[in-house]
């Protein structure tokens, strides 16, 4: 297939290109840079609504990763780029792929587990309603933008992605280095879920995706063992021998991180990925301390 890739130097999109490309998938990355248009790349700029529309023609299928990184003090102004980045650029993509004749056969675009919100105790399923709040509004924003390439026919997959694990970034590679010396321990109370995948898992879901003629609408990218942050905390230091004496009090938690702190460190689901196992997908990884057991070799 000839596939569009957005968020193509992001931590997935750039793990991701080689796998594709050994499927013998040929890759066309959107960039916003004019410099860095070649021949495997198109210009966008999402903001000011530009792209080149004559290069997205013979597209079979797109993978929408890009998005403003979601950790950092949320100011106003950092909320606005969240929710542009993910919603307006999301938008702009999808009204100019419905415009194609004929239309990629297939969007996978990313969407994010935030959009249930705080749900400390109950399974959330794809079925559940949105939660309240910052990220459960961006993600809904997010999926809706989708709405005009549903509607010109191309198969819509909004994979709602999970907390994922990988040494070269994001949530693990930021604890990695506290827990190595010793200081790694559970946040508040320990007892908010974290829905985790590995990152290998991820390119895998994508891959099933994109073959899976069934797989449609909202999908939990998820592994099917969300732990508890206490349990994720003894997991950790199991593995990296160090103990885990130490804690992050609430309080400091909303001091030091504000808004962003509360939603993405205090707060939890606990995120069932049921369309990928009706599906048929094989899970990879779904037991943690075996997944960070591979993931840290």
């Amino acid at each position: 297939m000839k596939i569009l890739l957005t968020g193509a130097s992001g931590l997935v999109g750039k793990h991701l290109i080689p796998v594709l490309k050994k499927d013998n998938h040929q890759i066309v990355r959107l960039v916003r840079s004019k410099d860095q248009a070649n021949e495997d790349t198109v210009y966008w700029s999402p903001l000011s609504g530009e792209i080149e529309v004559d290069r997205l023609r013979h597209i079979d299928a797109v993978i929408h990763l890009a998005g403003e990184p979601i950790m950092g003090r949320w100011t106003d102004k950092k909320k606005e780029r969240i929710r542009q980045s993910r919603a307006d650029a999301t938008h702009f993509l999808c009204k100019q792929l419905a415009q194609l004749t004929p239309p990629p056969r297939t969007l996978i675009a990313a969407s994010a587990i935030g959009y249930y919100g705080n749900r400390p105790d109950a399974w959330i399923d794809e079925d559940a309603p949105p939660g309240t709040g910052f990220l459960p509004e961006v993600c809904s924003a997010w999926e809706e933008a989708t709405e005009s390439a549903r509607k010109a026919g191309i198969r819509v997959v909004n994979l709602r992605i999970g907390v994922v694990l990988s040494p070269d970034g994001g949530a693990l590679a930021q604890m990695l280095t506290p827990f190595r010396l010793g200081l790694g321990g559970k946040i508040g109370d320990g007892k908010q879920y974290m829905s985790w995948l590995t990152l290998e898992e991820l390119i895998g879901m994508i891959q099933f995706a994109l073959r899976t003629e069934s797989l449609s609408g909202p999908v939990n990218a998820v592994a099917p063992n969300p732990v508890t942050n206490l349990e994720m905390t003894r997991i950790l230091g199991r593995l990296v021998h160090r103990p885990t004496i130490f804690s992050v009090p609430s309080l400091a938690v909303r001091i030091l991180f504000g808004e962003m702190g509360i939603d993405l460190l205090l707060a939890g689901a606990r995120v069932k990925p049921v369309r990928l196992s009706e599906a048929g997908y094989e899970f990879k990884h779904p037991d943690l301390e075996h997944a960070l057991g591979q993931v840290l070799t």
